[in-house]
Formats: structure tokens, sequence, C-alpha cells
């Protein structure tokens, strides 16, 4: 094995402190088959045989094991030191773990987490040794159950059709912060106001007490020049302050794909002029928003032209493999003509979404799917939305929140109102924590409640698509049967669940295309084709459709890459175009006569 470190970025540059210490690289690993490693004690371990590199699952090539048959219960440790003084305090931090993690130091328990797409973070001061070695030990615990949010990780013991090769423990950065022991920032939360010309920060606070005189001090910055600066004595845990951006030239700096404008913010908290901590993060000055049925970016009609994104790589699967990976996802996908991605059944890397932001992607996020209904999938599922929707709050990038797609973990959706019920508080709570970004409750069909209604149709015959989509579009809104009792998109789905109805949202056409060549193997939706021009023009016939149903305020094409034995990407699992990019920039254009 290499002995350099994977992914030696900061994990998380919104919220991004100097005092902090990567623990990726080589770690020791077991797999504990009879889930026998807490019984006899492993926690205590000093030592075991395999070797991972974290944070690669032990399914990737990556990881230095590269096994993908199915292991329940597994083990990591190794030692580490800590690099500050026994005055400050000692954050552990996970990017994401899936799916149940427990934590030892030294031999102490200090917590567990459940959910495979969200960080979490314990303090460990109370267990380290600020002068010695320390001993990390973790468990994690994985299943193949339907109740549990797995997205596109197969649910069955081999891949089929678009379900992938599971993800088993650590899979993102691990890593350390040094903080205050009385007081230091837990978090900010950003809201930009671009009719107000103001952003509201609110800053939450972690205290053992507030004995001093504290003061927290934030700059914001626009391409180094300052535009504004906040001081505030800290004397209890949450504050909420709205500051004006407007400037000395009265310009306020949009964000968008065509010119990502993003403030810097500096955040220095002091007590008798000593800064105790500092924190570095951004935000860019946003507006989504929605009139009747159409979508405005910035107070300006946006047409969404996006690409379904699953996130896999073939050595390392979820992970992605290095910050310039992701780095180059996404600048393909906007010289291939794209305005954002559909980050498909995956909450992504940190790194991603600041990518995103930076280079000027939109981005709709939407969590793995659970594939069972009942009550311990609501638990699973509920927790984990609310913590991933306070987590990727402050990203520009990101326009829309999709918590549910084709009815997966809900099969029974469009009659029972159980099922109803449950995306309605998912819609509701979503709109609890973020009032702006549109909510697609159930995207593809059998819509509930929900701020946009979306096609999923992967019919290939141009006519059959004029039938749907330009004569009897208004039937289908309507919920009413056509072709031969039939109502005729993919699967013989309706678009509104029973007891709702369309009620104006803009229409977007969310899932199409997903074609293969025919000598792949593997599998696409429809016929495979033969060649590079039979791929084009089969693109272009189904274009020609949306594009001249004018009432669609977007689509989004299946998909950027090939994934395992899915070969229906419009680059190979490699990154390598399969037709030119330029015909995929001319599809992207495409305009009806």
């Amino acid at each position: 094995m290499e002995s350099k470190i994977p992914r030696p970025e900061h994990p998380r540059p919104q919220f991004k402190r100097e005092t902090w210490q990567n623990l990726n690289g080589e770690w020791n690993f077991a797999f504990d088959g009879q889930n026998e490693g807490e019984k006899n004690r492993w926690f205590k371990a000093e030592e075991f045989e395999t070797k991972i590199m974290v944070p690669f699952t032990f399914e990737t090539k990556a990881s230095g094991i590269a096994d993908r048959s199915e292991h329940n219960y597994i083990w990591y440790q190794r030692k580490f030191r800590v690099n500050v003084e026994s005055n400050k305090n000692v954050i552990l931090n996970f990017g994401a773990v899936d799916y149940l993690t427990k934590v030892w130091i030294n031999g102490y328990f200090v917590g567990s987490h459940s959910g495979g797409y969200d960080s979490f973070a314990f303090d460990i001061s109370n267990f380290v040794d600020y002068q010695a070695e320390n001993n990390i030990v973790i468990k994690v615990e994985d299943s193949r159950s339907k109740t549990q949010p797995r997205g596109k990780q197969t649910y069955k013991e081999e891949n089929f059709l678009c379900w992938y090769t599971r993800t088993t423990g650590i899979w993102q950065t691990v890593w350390l912060e040094y903080v205050e022991q009385d007081l230091y920032l837990e978090n900010i939360k950003i809201t930009p106001d671009l009719d107000q010309r103001e952003v509201e920060l609110e800053y939450n606070f972690k205290a053992s007490n507030f004995a001093g005189d504290y003061e927290l001090i934030t700059e914001i910055k626009f391409e180094g020049e300052l535009i504004q600066k906040l001081a505030f004595n800290v004397d209890r845990r949450d504050y909420k302050f709205k500051i004006s951006l407007d400037d000395k030239n009265s310009q306020i700096k949009l964000w968008s794909p065509s010119r990502p404008d993003l403030y810097d913010l500096e955040i220095k908290l002091l007590k008798d002029e000593k800064i105790l901590d500092q924190v570095s993060s951004y935000f860019g000055m946003r507006k989504i928003s929605i009139e009747d049925d159409k979508i405005f970016l910035n107070n300006q009609p946006l047409y969404q032209k996006l690409i379904l994104d699953q996130g896999y790589w073939p050595d390392t699967l979820l992970t992605p493999p290095s910050d310039q990976a992701i780095k180059r996802d996404i600048e393909l996908t906007k010289k291939m003509g794209f305005n954002g991605a559909r980050k498909h059944q995956k909450i992504e890397d940190d790194r991603f979404y600041y990518w995103a932001d930076k280079l000027g992607l939109l981005v709709w996020a939407e969590i793995g799917s659970t594939y069972k209904y009942n009550d311990q999938a609501v638990e699973n599922f509920s927790s984990q939305w609310l913590r991933v929707v306070k987590e990727l709050y402050n990203h520009p990038s990101i326009i829309t929140w999709v918590p549910f797609n084709e009815s997966w973990g809900i099969e029974a959706v469009k009659t029972s109102r159980k099922q109803q019920s449950f995306t309605e508080s998912i819609y509701y709570l979503t709109k609890s924590i973020d009032n702006q970004r549109p909510v697609i409750a159930n995207d593809g069909w059998e819509h509930t409640v929900s701020d946009i209604i979306t096609f999923h149709d992967y019919v290939e015959s141009k006519d059959e698509l004029k039938e749907t989509y330009l004569k009897n579009w208004e039937k289908l809104l309507q919920n009413k049967e056509i072709f031969n009792d039939q109502l005729y998109i993919e699967g013989g789905k309706f678009i509104m669940a029973d007891n709702y109805q369309y009620r104006g949202q803009p229409l977007i056409f969310s899932e199409f295309g997903g074609i293969a060549f025919q000598d792949e193997e593997g599998w696409g939706y429809g016929e495979q084709v033969q060649s590079q021009s039979e791929l084009i023009e089969r693109m272009k016939k189904i274009m020609e459709i949306i594009r001249a149903a004018d009432y669609f305020e977007g689509y989004c094409y299946t998909q950027l890459t090939d994934v395992e034995q899915e070969k229906n990407g419009l680059l190979d699992e490699n990154r390598v175009p399969k037709i030119p990019v330029e015909e995929i920039v001319e599809f992207n254009q495409m305009t009806v006569e």
C-alpha cells in the first residue's frame, strides 16, 4: 500500500478550522463474521492483522482488500497522537460511515451513530492522552435491511439492474479538530435574502460556561475586499443577525451557474483580544423561487438542463477517489452543456457541493431510499433526512430537495393515506428548516404534496412520446387513463397519488434516456443501439418532444457515467465520453422550430 494519505484536503470547506488533523490513511482492520468482537473486548485491541486504506471501504480496490462479499460486522483500529496542548478539546469527526458506528478511545466507549449519509462527531477530550499515543477502535455494523436508507446499494446478495455493490464502513474522511474547552462555535446557518439585499447569520455555540468577556467578529469579504463587519459579545448559545450587503457601488454579487460569485466569511472568537477560535466559510447570494408554473433563479426564468449523477467510481465506489476527480466530473458536466445535476440516491461527499458552489452547478440533493415501509423505516429515514438538510443548508448550489424517488420505500403511496402522510410529514419537516428551496416529495410519479411535478419515462418511440406528452399531457396531469385504459407513462404509473390534484406547479421531465450500446456487457433502457450516430439520433428525437412540450421547465438525462452493470452513461466508468462532447452540447442546445 502507498503511505501517502488519501483525500488529504479539508473535508468541510464551508466550516474550516486551521487546527485540524487528517486521520485518513492506513488503519488496521478485521472482519467479525460471528459478531463476537464486543463480547471478546476487541475495543481494547492494539492491532488487527489486516490493513485497510481509509476512507475506502473493504469492497473497493482502493482499500487494499477488494472483497465484495457481504460482511456486516467490521472493525478498524489505529494509533494517533493529538497535535495540541491539553487546554484544548479534541473533536473526532466522521464525514460518513455506513451504517451503525461505535467508537472507543483507549478502551473507553465514547459514542455511537446510526446512518450512512450524514456527518457526525464526538468530543473525545476526556478519553485521550495528550502526551502519548492513543488507540482508537471503531466497530461498524451494516445489513441488507430495506428499512435503512441505502439508495443504490443492493439489498440482495448480488448486484442487479440499477442496484450496485454495497458500501460498508468508513467511506468519507475521518479527522480531528481542536477547540477551546469553555466556548467555541459549533455551527452557523447562512440564509441569503436577495430581495432585501442582506444575509441572515445564525450562530450556535458550544459552551461549558460563559465566564469571561467573549467577543465574536465576523468579516464578510468579496475577492479579498471587506464588505461588512459584525462584532458582538457572546454570553449565550445562539444568536441571529441580518446584515446588509450593499457595498460602496450598491452592487450585490449574485451566485449563478454562469457566474458563481461567492462571499467569504472569516469568523473569530476572542477573549481579552486573544483569538480562541477561528472558522472560515463562504456563501452565495442566490434565490430560488416558484411563481405559478415557472421556476426562477435570482428572479430570472430558469430552464434546468440536468444530468443524473450516481456518484460511483470503478475502484472506489461511493467514495470519490480524489478531490480532483470530483472537480473533473463537474467540469465535464458543464462542458457537455448541462447546468445542473440530480445527484441520484446519494448524499455526496461535502467536497462535491463545495466544487458545485465554486464552479457553478445547480444540484438536486436526494438521499438514498429505503425499500420497505414500517415504523422503523420511518424513524430511520426521518432522523437522517433532517440531519442532512441541516448539514447541507448553506450550499448555494443546492436548489431542490428530493427525499423520495419513484415510490421506493413507499410502494403503496398512491392509495395509502398512511404513506401519503409520511411524505407530507417529510415535506413539511424540510420546510420547517428551509422554506426557500422547492421540495419534490416523490420524484417521478404518484406525487403527493410537492412544489414541482416530475416525470420519469424511458419510452424510446417518438410517436408514443408525442401521443403522451404533446396530445394527452393534460389528461396525464388529471390522472385520467389513456391508451385503452392504460396510462402511458413508464410502468403504468399515475402522476398524482389518490387524494391529490395537480395545482399548477412547474413540470420537469426528470428521467429519460439511459441508452446503452449493443456490444456492452450490461444493460440500458429500451433497445440498445449499434453506433454513435444511432445513439445521438435517439437522444435528439426524445429531446424534440421535450422541447416541443413547452410546459416543461427543464429535464434530467440519464445518466452521467456507466456504473458497474448499468452501461447507459454518456461517459464510461473512467469518464471517457462515448460520443463526441460537441454532440452532447448540441443536444442540450436544441430548440423546436
